[in-house]
């Protein structure tokens, strides 16, 4: 587990309400276990944090999943975080290589033209509330913020940030989230924006420079007073990935393929690839499966 926990503020006036994270650790580890390559670290570290700081907003026991879904070469980009600090990531083409690097890192390419679905999961609610947005840029951020003012009609300026060395690996990631509550002073809003605008806080950059997350804060907030208030939640890379999930994962294959698999006495060799976890499923484990849904299906 690292010992990286969100940071959370509030203006004085009570607002505006602030999330701020270095979140290297978490990402590194997802790089790791994937083995991303430079627009995919990018892509996913992003979405991780965003659902990180979103996620910091919520109450106890709740998450927050996003789904970018693109035409672009990276296909999806998925991220998921609780409230309590458990956050991992995907996307289904993480070795994805741009013909051309000179050109630059273009997300927005990457990703393409598409949507933002985000889920929020409360305990005890069967189905989580469900909103999606079309993307608007393709950078992470701004569609998160889109989607905030879409559907929740908060208004929010969302900064994120990965920075990678030459060879490709992450050396900082960590973002800021600011959201500004109903009855807000128009001027307060203005000077937010107009902070961004002047100083154009480069959030890798601050990061590299060792950075705290209230001086990630400082330059936006800049005129406004606020504080930090209390949030001991740390930032743990979970995947609540199991063996019975992969065993329901079996039971889609359908009982021919299942019975492809006893005839050659192959045992399923399955990782996950979201924490690379392996597991491997016995003959005798396929043909209980396969038995169990014989039997469901005679009912």
């Amino acid at each position: 587990m690292s010992k990286e926990r969100v940071h959370r503020f509030v203006s004085k006036d009570l607002t505006v309400r602030i999330a701020a994270v270095n979140a290297t650790e978490v990402v590194k580890h997802m790089q790791d276990l994937q083995q991303t390559y430079p627009l995919a670290t990018v892509a996913v570290g992003r979405s991780m944090v965003g659902a990180i700081l979103m996620a910091s907003q919520l109450k106890d026991g709740q998450m927050v999943g996003l789904l970018f879904r693109g035409n672009g070469a990276l296909q999806s980009v998925y991220a998921e975080a609780s409230y309590d600090g458990h956050v991992r990531g995907y996307t289904p083409n993480p070795q994805y290589q741009p013909p051309n690097y000179e050109q630059g890192l273009s997300l927005k390419e990457a990703i393409g033209n598409g949507t933002l679905s985000v889920a929020r999961h409360q305990p005890f609610q069967k189905q989580p509330f469900h909103g999606t947005v079309e993307l608007v840029s393709g950078e992470i951020g701004q569609d998160i913020a889109h989607y905030l003012h879409q559907s929740h009609q908060i208004r929010s300026l969302v900064s994120l940030g990965v920075y990678l060395d030459t060879f490709g690996k992450v050396q900082a990631a960590g973002g800021v989230l600011i959201e500004v509550m109903p009855g807000v002073e128009e001027s307060v809003v203005e000077k937010i924006q107009q902070n961004y605008e002047d100083k154009k806080p480069n959030i890798s950059k601050m990061l590299m420079e060792g950075a705290t997350p209230e001086q990630l804060v400082a330059p936006f907030m800049d005129g406004i007073p606020f504080e930090e208030l209390e949030h001991d939640k740390t930032l743990e890379y979970f995947c609540p990935c199991t063996k019975d999930r992969v065993i329901r994962a079996l039971e889609t294959l359908g009982e021919e393929e299942l019975q492809d698999m006893i005839n050659k006495n192959e045992e399923a060799d399955v990782t996950c690839q979201i924490c690379g976890k392996p597991y491997k499923v016995s003959v005798p484990e396929i043909e209980d499966i396969k038995n169990r849904m014989h039997k469901e299906s005679m009912h």
